[in-house]
């Protein structure tokens, strides 16, 4: 069972397969955007530890000689320094503009290769093969390519589209439970934003998402790309309705940076607590129905994902260090912080000029406490 959706660009179009086998038969896919046989793949120590050789078969059965770029696994890699190396190493492949750079790996591999394609010798074709949940449904999908900086997360990057995504559901079968729900995160992030019929099916059928059963998985991520595909083709650069895109991420990427992008705080799970807190301050403000957030809260938490600050190695957190790494948010304009806030399950809104101080009192009622309280 596969199933092709297009992300409408014009002469940048591309399309995203998702199914079983989908890596096994990555030459046949990829040797027709090749001038010549050969591809870098950039991946992290332990997708290439796993799937590595597997995936140089089925590029070799179609000619393809893959040279490997392989980089420490973990968030760590999105950075200035690992940039800098994987953008050496590609020079020392000695690779033209004809050939191509396949990232092989979750969103940290898929953000990092990325970048340095689009950088390198001012742009190079890639290809997507992600192999996470998260990575499947949302950052392979759509150009958005970026390293992290202490500032913050994602400050520094560019808008670069993949010429193809394989999202081969079967590499799933190697994925941690954690991972599965921190990618799950992102698949009801979608429910929520924009469709309330996908939402009530994933109340419904999450376990069985999460427990990788084939019609269910297939739909879930089918789903997801589909409606990340069409926001992206209406709006590429997030001038607009793809901001939707980001509800749970300004308080989310706001936890990450106090619990320092590591593994005590997952993307997903941070974002799963992001939107949370999203619908909460929505119903707090008299945006939305409480009992709208109350139901989207137990969704979230019904698969084992964080709705609360408690929830997350290193609470207490301050609110006014948190306030502050909102404001070098990327969707930031003028001193004015803009959240994706909830009218309603499925009708998520951007939100332009939301006021800190809110936003504070908000967080110190949720659960954070006052600047210098929580050392």
């Amino acid at each position: 069972m596969s199933v092709t959706i297009p992300v409408g660009l014009g002469d940048r179009a591309y399309d995203v397969r998702i199914g079983g086998g989908l890596m096994a038969e990555a030459g046949a896919h990829i040797r027709p955007l090749l001038k010549r046989g050969r591809v870098a793949v950039v991946s992290d120590a332990t997708v290439w530890a796993l799937h590595g050789e597997a995936l140089t078969s089925a590029l070799a059965r179609a000619d393809i000689v893959a040279s490997p770029v392989i980089v420490p696994a973990g968030e760590g890699s999105k950075s200035f320094e690992m940039l800098a190396r994987v953008s050496d190493d590609l020079l020392a492949l000695e690779l033209d503009r004809g050939d191509l750079i396949v990232a092989f790996g979750g969103g940290v591999v898929g953000d990092l290769a990325g970048f340095a394609a689009a950088i390198y010798k001012r742009g190079i074709d890639f290809v997507q093969i992600p192999t996470t949940l998260l990575a499947q449904v949302d950052s392979s999908v759509g150009g958005k390519t970026a390293i992290d900086t202490p500032r913050g997360k994602n400050l520094i990057g560019a808008f670069h589209q993949p010429r193809l995504v394989l999202a081969d559901l079967d590499v799933l079968s190697t994925l941690p439970r954690r991972e599965m729900q921190a990618g799950y995160a992102e698949v009801i992030k979608y429910g929520l934003l924009g469709d309330f019929a996908f939402f009530e099916w994933l109340e419904a059928n999450g376990p069985g998402v999460l427990s990788r059963q084939t019609e269910a998985l297939t739909r879930a991520v089918a789903r997801s790309v589909e409606m990340k595909a069409e926001i992206v083709a209406q709006d590429e650069r997030e001038a607009g309705r793809r901001a939707l895109l980001n509800l749970g991420h300004t308080f989310g990427h706001a936890l990450e940076a106090e619990t320092g992008y590591g593994e005590a705080l997952l993307h997903g799970e941070a974002v799963a607590a992001g939107m949370a807190m999203a619908f909460r301050f929505s119903a707090r403000q008299g945006l939305c129905p409480r009992q709208d957030a109350e139901r989207a809260q137990a969704a979230i938490a019904a698969v084992g994902l964080p709705v609360r600050m408690d929830e997350v190695a290193g609470y207490p957190f301050d609110a006014d260090a948190l306030v502050r790494h909102m404001g070098q948010d990327k969707k930031a304009e003028g001193g004015r912080l803009t959240f994706i806030l909830a009218r309603a399950l499925g009708e998520a809104f951007v939100a332009k000029d939301v006021d800190a101080g809110a936003i504070r009192d908000f967080l110190i009622e949720d659960g954070a406490v006052a600047e210098g309280a929580a050392a």
